[in-house]
């Protein structure tokens, strides 16, 4: 079988919630993105199960699977659930839902959750979109912004280059890094323009008096991805004098927030260091689907 250097380990995990009564309700959320799906289980207020599967091409079966997986590690029976909550954009496929919530109030109560109630923006950074949310202080959604164009600059885009490169998207972040310096970053308007361009870096070397190294193409990649996002979580509030201005803690949610190579030049050109918390960041829209009332 070829290597899919494209995608992120499958896991799940159960927790020791010794404090927590028989008789807590318990609920699940179920977060079935374009190329991962998580659930997450809930009970007493505490996370008792999760699973982080890849989608494939039926999201009823990957929404199944999550399910059943996370019940299972976190010893849940499915007769002992009360609801069972989705969102991402797979959710009005899921005929076992109880109801369905958009992402962006899932991935604002998932956030707090798991990184505190001091935050106040939420970068939902997933495969084809990202969502810059603003929080107010009493866990309220006050306003958001979405990506436009198309999914060139999100997490799909990484996934496509790293299995062009052969490079695993795992690693790609952290050799990213490796550049001394970050160069021009590549294109962001058409994800075959990004690819092209990319692969041009190895070579011509006729038209660049220094050939860049591999980890120059991969900042250059990444730093355009973290250049786009920026611009998605600029508009969420006026500029002054060129500044983004961010109210209070930034936590990071979604696949991309794993790449060190996307987070770390989002924090240097903000002047701000996201906070980090104890679970995957791609369990937050699951976990908030599970909390929401």
């Amino acid at each position: 079988m070829e290597h899919e250097y494209w995608k992120w380990p499958e896991s799940s995990a159960g927790f020791d919630n010794l404090g927590r009564s028989g008789g807590d309700t318990v609920t699940v959320g179920v977060d079935v993105g374009t190329t991962s799906t998580q659930a997450a289980v809930i009970g007493g207020g505490a996370l008792l199960g999760y699973s982080s599967i890849h989608t494939g091409a039926d999201f009823k079966k990957a929404a199944e699977n999550a399910l059943n997986m996370a019940l299972a590690a976190s010893g849940v029976a499915r007769g002992d659930v009360s609801a069972i909550t989705c969102t991402g954009f797979g959710k009005e496929n899921i005929a076992f839902a109880s109801k369905t919530i958009d992402e962006i109030h899932c991935h604002a109560k998932g956030a707090r959750f798991m990184f505190g109630t001091e935050v106040r923006t939420v970068v939902d950074m997933g495969g084809q979109t990202v969502k810059a949310i603003r929080l107010f202080e009493w866990d309220r959604v006050r306003d958001f912004m979405l990506n436009d164009k198309c999914a060139t600059g999100q997490g799909r885009n990484i996934e496509v280059l790293c299995n062009l490169l052969h490079i695993d998207i795992t690693e790609i972040g952290t050799k990213s890094l490796e550049a001394e310096k970050d160069p021009e970053p590549v294109s962001t308007t058409c994800l075959a323009f990004a690819n092209t361009e990319t692969f041009g870096l190895f070579g011509r070397p006729e038209f660049k008096s220094e050939k860049p190294s591999e980890a120059e193409i991969y900042a250059g990649c990444l730093f355009a991805v973290a250049w786009r996002i920026i611009g998605v979580i600029g508009r969420l509030s006026p500029l002054d004098a060129g500044d983004i201005k961010i109210d209070g803690a930034l936590a990071f949610t979604g696949g991309l927030a794993k790449n060190p190579g996307i987070t770390r030049r989002i924090e240097r050109e903000l002047g701000i260091t996201a906070l980090t918390g104890e679970y995957d960041p791609m369990l937050a829209g699951a976990i908030g689907a599970a909390l929401l009332p």
